[in-house]
């Protein structure tokens, strides 16, 4: 079985220590796809260098995360716009973007300006968008509908919305990003699993972070992926290989990863 993993942060510091473990932990396991989403200027240089390092297994993203939209957002959106100009590695997305109120809503205005800059460049650049929504999925998802073009295409990470703003994802052309959180009690993460179609649906772990159970609270890592995916195909009553299948096949066709390795 093969898997891919959407999203994940393998450049930051938990991982400076035994990344090509991890890496190989990852491998074993069969996810052999790892897409790893920009956060800001100052994680770009860890991000090349993880993806040059191990180009056979790590796909960069560029964007500017919400919360690192302050002041000098529009310095910050400049660089990102740079890199896709004369880009030092492959990018496969625009990411990862969005909005983030959780717990500064202070520059909601800028926030928004950013994502809707950064779903243009997504336009300009024939690339999928990764979007980051905590304490936001309605407003991202009527800022898409408001801005929608056909052909645009790409993934609500870590969705947490409700199974309408799902469906509203869907019709829109988007993938549900599906973490560590559905192997969590009473997240309510298992009830849109379990009524949105798989194709539909794309598994992450969002490494270092969110790690499922039964490592919950401990750091989170790509051979997690299989964990993840037996909990989807336990809620939908499919089996693991359905799951690893359709959903590698979806994430491939979304980050175009045949087309551009070909």
């Amino acid at each position: 079985m093969q898997f891919a993993d959407t999203h994940t942060h393998l450049y930051l510091e938990p991982f400076n220590s035994d990344l090509d473990a991890v890496i190989g932990r990852a491998a074993t396991a069969g996810v052999s796809f790892l897409f790893l989403p920009n956060i800001d200027s100052h994680s770009m240089d860890s991000l090349f260098g993880v993806c040059r390092r191990h180009p056979e297994h790590c796909f960069a993203m560029m964007g500017l995360h919400p919360t690192s939209v302050q002041d000098n957002f529009r310095e910050e959106l400049k660089k990102v716009e740079e890199q896709l100009q004369n880009p030092p590695v492959s990018f496969y997305a625009i990411g990862e973007i969005g909005i983030d109120l959780y717990r500064d809503k202070s520059h909601r205005v800028q926030q928004e300006e950013a994502f809707l800059f950064q779903f243009e460049l997504a336009k300009n650049y024939t690339l999928p968008v990764v979007i980051h929504t905590r304490n936001s999925m309605e407003l991202a998802i009527r800022l898409i509908e408001s801005n929608y073009s056909p052909d645009m295409k790409g993934i609500f990470h870590c969705f947490s919305g409700n199974i309408r703003q799902a469906e509203r994802a869907v019709e829109l052309g988007f993938k549900l990003g599906i973490g560590g959180v559905v192997t969590f009690k009473n997240s309510g993460l298992q009830q849109v699993v379990k009524a949105v179609p798989l194709e539909h649906l794309l598994l992450e772990t969002d490494a270092p972070y969110l790690a499922p159970v039964p490592y919950r609270g401990q750091r989170n890592e790509p051979a997690y992926i299989p964990l993840i995916a037996a909990t989807v195909a336990e809620i939908k009553c499919i089996s693991l290989e359905a799951v690893a299948e359709v959903t590698t096949r979806e994430a491939k066709r979304v980050f175009k990863v045949d087309e551009l390795m070909s």
